[in-house]
């Protein structure tokens, strides 16, 4: 199992990348660590110029999948979702 600071698959999941258009413009999500241990995600969000890094809960769907909930409306952001920007 590949560890960095306590994420597993790190390679597989570092950096990569998801386009969310909340109405009024793109907000841009990197996954900077993943746990499925502990259910947790951190996330480098650019928002309107704005790169925040912030840890969300995983959720975990009735197909097995892994999400998230971001902003007031909890708009649900999907692990699956995120695609490799350098391929």
């Amino acid at each position: 199992m590949n560890k960095v600071q306590g994420f597993e698959n790190f390679n597989k999941y570092y950096l990569k990348e998801f386009e969310y258009f909340d109405g009024d413009v793109y907000i841009t999500f990197n996954i900077v660590g993943i746990n499925f241990n502990n259910k947790t995600i951190e996330v480098a969000v650019t928002n309107r110029g704005k790169i925040t890094v912030i840890e969300y809960d995983l959720i975990q769907d009735c197909n097995g999948d892994f999400y998230f909930e971001y902003g007031c409306e909890f708009t649900k952001i999907e692990v699956n979702d995120f695609k490799d920007i350098n391929n």
